[in-house]
């Protein structure tokens, strides 16, 4: 590379040659380029640069960096860049580029002036970053996100209008119907607010009860919880609150809890006592008859949250009724 050209760099006293044998060492993308030439051409690459776009020396040499634009590069990113050039600023700036071969790539661009020891800008330098892989694991976690929220949203419709369905059979007056519909969409909502709003650590008892409680249309009643102390750490609450929300809305559309008979019972055990891991049994009790579902979403979701977080679920579709036992580690 630089030690190969004696000629570089055009302005020998533009870079120092030990300069120039630090950024050949660099893994990272770098660019120079002279402000002072006309349209601001690339006067050198290192290695990295060129393992990155797949383009030989000779190619990028001489060249303005807009080469490596293409269809899906943006005026905005480009007119940062020329903005940045033109204040004689550093930033950075995600531009989409492409390769020699025609992939493109999200570069994570950072440019500069480089000054002499007058304070003048007699060079430019830029660093490329492919953080294509960042973005798109950035991208399908938001999708994973969006998804489970509107999910969560379905669910909570279906819960509310069951819950007013069931009100409307038992309720004696229209006075007594919304009083009891008021106070059982609050609970539901508390619940919701209570337990994903949660950061900190919270009793396992506590949690559980909550949302049985919020869901079940005829109360404490229908809910029955046994289990010793656990607190909880901060990365096994939010799964299992997930995953316990949609075991009660599944439990009140499909379930146990959307007759009058049924009820849910959770015990759990401390599976090594003050270690944080727990052992968690969800059973469905005097409902209708279930059987698997066709597709998995809900079930898919929470499955997967508790996986990620170090733990299993795996559900026992009896004919009875669903049960349901999750194992979470600290």
């Amino acid at each position: 590379m630089a030690k190969d050209r004696p000629d570089f760099p055009p302005d020998p006293n533009s870079l120092d040659p030990s300069v120039l044998r630090m950024l050949e060492q660099i893994r990272v993308a770098i660019c120079v380029t002279d402000p002072r030439r006309p349209d601001n051409p690339i006067v050198y690459v290192n290695s990295a640069f060129l393992v990155l776009t797949g383009y030989e020396e000779d190619e990028v040499l001489n060249r303005n960096c807009r080469f490596l634009q293409g269809p899906d590069t943006t005026p905005e990113s480009v007119e940062a860049i020329r903005r940045a050039i033109t204040d004689n600023v550093r930033t950075t700036v995600e531009i989409v580029n492409y390769r020699k071969d025609g992939t493109r790539f999200i570069n994570a661009l950072q440019i500069g002036p480089i000054e002499n020891a007058d304070g003048e800008t007699i060079l430019c330098f830029g660093s490329q970053l492919d953080v294509t892989e960042s973005r798109a694991a950035e991208e399908r976690r938001l999708a994973e996100e969006m998804e489970e929220r509107a999910h969560r949203l379905r669910n909570i419709v279906n819960v509310m209008a069951i819950a007013v369905r069931v009100t409307a059979k038992e309720a004696l007056s229209v006075v007594e119907f919304a009083k009891t519909v008021t106070e059982r969409l609050d609970l539901l909502g508390r619940a919701h607010f209570s337990t994903f709003e949660r950061a900190t650590t919270m009793p396992l008892g506590d949690l559980v009860e909550t949302v049985l409680h919020a869901y079940a249309p005829h109360g404490a009643r229908q809910a029955r919880v046994e289990g010793p102390l656990v607190e909880m750490s901060p990365a096994q609450l939010t799964p299992l609150t997930l995953a316990l929300h949609e075991l009660a809305a599944n439990a009140v559309k499909h379930g146990a809890l959307g007759t009058g008979e049924g009820h849910v019972e959770v015990t759990w055990t401390d599976i090594r006592s003050g270690d944080g891991r727990f052992l968690l049994d969800w059973r469905e009790v005097g409902g209708p008859a279930v059987a698997a579902p066709d597709r998995e979403n809900g079930s898919r979701i929470i499955r997967d949250l508790i996986e990620r977080a170090g733990g299993s679920l795996v559900p026992d579709w009896r004919s009875d009724g669903l049960a349901v036992r999750i194992e979470l580690a600290p």
